[in-house]
């Protein structure tokens, strides 16, 4: 395992791609604690608190399946530095002292339409970059990510308190900006991988593609069950008020579950690759079951306790992208990752914004967490018997 993360150091644009990961990951958790903060106190109100953090998700419904298919038809290097010098300028605009709150959350929701197509750019040329290396690659930046959440999200409060809300989000506008750079100086030219289509032809296509290949229906709709776990991350505010541990919890919540993940991912690297996709949809079971236990409405410590089993077992996911991305062909992995990525984004915006409004019905967040997550074992369940009665993906090298 040690020896296949090396190897992929070893290649000099996947160096470029990583060093750019972390800038944007690390600025993007510090604004998204700011802003989480932010609302709460000027509101008191979990429903706003978790519609305001959908926002950040919500949008790469719209933008995932009309613009991913540029990954495809524009040289990929293009797409990722234009988008990141979108969200740039957009969010050194929402630093400017004195921004109305509204004028924030649209500025915030115009520089989330930038990332279904930079994901799907990078995620369509880590495969031309690797090679055979592609899912050691996926594990380091997936581990990489996970990281800059945990880093992100457990110093942002601190952060926050030191540089204000408008020195995070200006934070965040440097280190796209520095992540701009990186892509346009250390990645090589390329050609655009397809011709030039009409939109609706390849929004056709991608979805045409995921949905009438069952396996890779399955690997999507496994990987868009986040929908139901993600509903601790858009309540930890109202969670952490719950408890009595306010702000100062918020970032001990948020860094849990990739804390989780973060170990779980390597812990799966030791298993051969044809077990961790027979283990995908019992792994994703297990993603949702432990958050039932908020039921019984847990301290800060047991909550964290819950977030970092669940995230333990949601590395799952690792493996599900990896196998979705080599059962793509690279013409149509833009879309296709475009599609599957933006949809996986808009159900983790949908069960914030839902988890809100329930918390708000049921007057607890914990609550509203353990009805998530018990409809999320139920739809777990229900695509692992489909997802188990496949059979073995035979073709599958070793990663």
């Amino acid at each position: 395992m040690a020896t296949g993360f090396r190897a992929v150091f070893g290649v000099a644009e996947f160096r470029v791609l990583w060093c750019a990961a972390v800038l944007s990951t690390l600025g993007d958790q510090l604004a998204r604690v700011a802003l989480s903060v932010l609302v709460f106190e000027r509101t008191n109100s979990p429903a706003w608190t978790a519609l305001t953090y959908a926002l950040t998700m919500l949008p790469a419904l719209f933008s995932g399946i009309l613009f991913s298919g540029v990954a495809d038809r524009y040289p990929r290097r293009t797409v990722m530095v234009a988008a990141d010098l979108l969200r740039a300028v957009v969010l050194a605009v929402m630093a400017l002292p004195g921004v109305p709150l509204p004028l924030v959350a649209g500025l915030l929701v115009l520089a989330q339409l930038a990332e279904p197509p930079f994901a799907a750019a990078q995620g369509a040329l880590l495969p031309t970059v690797l090679g055979d290396k592609y899912e050691a690659g996926q594990s380091v930046h997936l581990i990489t990510h996970q990281a800059g959440l945990l880093l992100g999200f457990a110093g942002g409060g601190l952060a926050v308190y030191w540089l204000g809300t408008s020195g995070a989000l200006a934070a965040d506008a440097v280190t796209f900006a520095a992540s701009a750079l990186l892509l346009r100086l250390g990645l090589e030219a390329r050609p655009a991988p397809a011709s030039a289509r009409t939109t609706r032809l390849r929004i056709n296509e991608g979805a045409a593609l995921v949905w009438r290949t069952p396996r890779l229906r399955l690997l999507v709709l496994l990987g868009w069950l986040a929908l139901f776990t993600v509903v601790p991350e858009g309540l930890a505010a109202p969670f952490s008020d719950e408890v009595g541990t306010g702000a100062a919890g918020v970032g001990v919540l948020l860094a849990a579950d990739p804390a989780g993940m973060v170990l779980g991912t390597v812990l799966l690297r030791y298993l051969p690759t044809e077990r961790r996709v027979r283990l995908l949809g019992l792994l994703a079971v297990a993603t949702a079951l432990p958050l039932v236990a908020y039921l019984l409405h847990p301290g800060l410590l047991g909550a964290v306790t819950l977030l970092a089993l669940s995230g333990l077992f949601s590395a799952y996911q690792v493996t599900a992208g990896a196998t979705f991305v080599r059962l793509v062909p690279d013409a149509r992995r833009g879309q296709a990752l475009g599609f599957a990525r933006s949809g996986l984004v808009a159900a983790q915006g949908v069960g914030v914004a839902g988890g809100g409004l329930l918390a708000t019905a049921t007057g607890s967040a914990a609550t509203a967490i353990a009805i998530a997550a018990g409809v999320g074992v139920l739809a777990a369940a229900a695509v692992t018997t489909r997802w188990m009665a496949l059979g073995p993906l035979e073709q599958l090298a070793e990663g």
